[in-house]
């Protein structure tokens, strides 16, 4: 079994930072890549950033220059720094990875956190 444990949201003043962090533990042999993704309030679920193994990432348009995806391979921790935060960064953001386990299984699209809530007032 894969657990993803988010951490780190809060409530925050436009132009404040945040910083996010997710762990996962459990069955693991490898992960190949992490990413973070976010929901507002009746909208879709988006991406936000995602960083592989080899440490290549990808943002989307609205948060680039203002957040950075980092992770700690020997800690199967990702990270989420947010910073210049604006009120429509608000939602729940949820940590998302592509699992090897120990014998060799993978999940269609990845395992999931159960989010954590950022809330930036104006």
């Amino acid at each position: 079994q894969v657990q993803l444990v988010e951490s780190g949201g809060g409530l925050v003043q436009a132009g404040g930072s945040l910083r996010l962090s997710c762990a996962a533990s459990g069955s693991i042999f490898s992960i190949a890549a992490m990413g973070w993704y976010r929901q507002a309030p009746g909208k879709q679920r988006e991406l936000v950033a995602t960083v592989t193994n080899g440490g290549s990432t990808n943002y989307a348009d609205s948060v680039k220059g203002r957040f950075t995806i980092s992770r700690d391979n020997a800690k199967n921790t990702a990270y989420l720094q947010m910073n210049s935060l604006k009120p429509e960064d608000t939602a729940v953001y949820y940590c998302n990875a592509n699992v090897i386990t120990i014998i060799g299984a993978t999940k269609v699209g990845g395992y999931w956190g159960q989010g954590t809530q950022v809330t930036v007032s104006s």
